[in-house]
């Protein structure tokens, strides 16, 4: 979709899907349930035109991502450490974040 990159990363001991586009400071966009990056593609397009690199990954069990067979593989503590596994795979140092903007 109109540029968009999709890629695998290796994070918190899972394997990760994330759609990206851009150059410039790291915004990522997440996605609540039953979501997926595709629901925060219109935000790609519009924040990678403004001059940033957004990255919309498929949170750890949804889209492409591994889903690990455990429940207790789904705590809070594990999601965040799934993020922050993917904002050091993007080798920066902080990110923008938002879980809701208007389409």
């Amino acid at each position: 979709m109109e540029g968009i990159s999709h890629r695998m990363v290796k994070v918190n001991g899972i394997d990760m899907h994330i759609a990206e586009k851009g150059q410039g400071p790291v915004v990522l966009l997440l996605h609540g349930f039953p979501e997926l990056w595709y629901s925060r593609r219109h935000q790609i397009l519009a924040l990678s035109s403004l001059g940033y690199r957004a990255v919309a990954p498929d949170l750890r069990g949804y889209g492409d991502t591994e889903a690990p067979p455990s429940s207790s593989s789904y705590s809070c503590l594990q999601i965040v450490g799934d993020l922050s596994g993917l904002i050091d795979h993007l080798g920066v140092e902080q990110v923008f974040q938002n879980t809701r903007l208007s389409n």
